[in-house]
């Protein structure tokens, strides 16, 4: 048997591995913080996604959130059971569905804000507030078409 413990991580090797393994730390985290609200992260994202986007196409909200349509379609469910979003047909293209917040939702959503802010101030106050504020503006750069195009070129 080897003993690996004096071994690096892979994570210490691989840029998408230590970020798979950040993203699961923090989600569990600000999970913790939000329980009460019955809501999980990804829920209060992109309840707050489509907060911001208004009756927002599935297609755009799927690119914003760098999802495709099914795993936006399964993050959707039971937000659509309990009564928190509704899908839409657009005004002009009814093949075309928008999903927009219902009364119920903005109400969650506002409760579960607080719990987030919650989340996010211990996050700042962790990590630092200028670390913090440059860690997202690098992850809204990973996250970006031109960053995935640039990493295509690369290859």
């Amino acid at each position: 048997m080897n003993d690996t413990t004096s071994l690096p991580g892979v994570w210490s090797y691989c840029s998408n591995g230590a970020l798979k393994r950040a993203s699961r730390q923090l989600g569990q985290l600000y999970e913790d913080v939000m329980a009460s609200s019955g809501l999980r992260i990804t829920q209060y994202t992109l309840l707050t996604q489509i907060k911001i986007g208004g009756e927002t196409p599935l297609k755009v909200l799927a690119e914003t959130m760098v999802m495709d349509l099914s795993a936006l379609g399964h993050t959707l469910k039971p937000l659509l059971r309990d009564g928190l979003v509704e899908l839409v047909p657009d005004n002009k293209d009814r093949r075309v569905k928008r999903v927009r917040l219902t009364d119920e939702g903005e109400r969650r959503w506002s409760e579960t804000s607080l719990l987030w802010q919650d989340a996010q101030a211990r996050f700042d106050a962790a990590f630092g507030k200028e670390a913090s504020e440059n860690l997202r503006r690098t992850m809204d750069m990973i996250s970006s078409p031109e960053f995935a195009r640039a990493f295509a070129a690369a290859g």
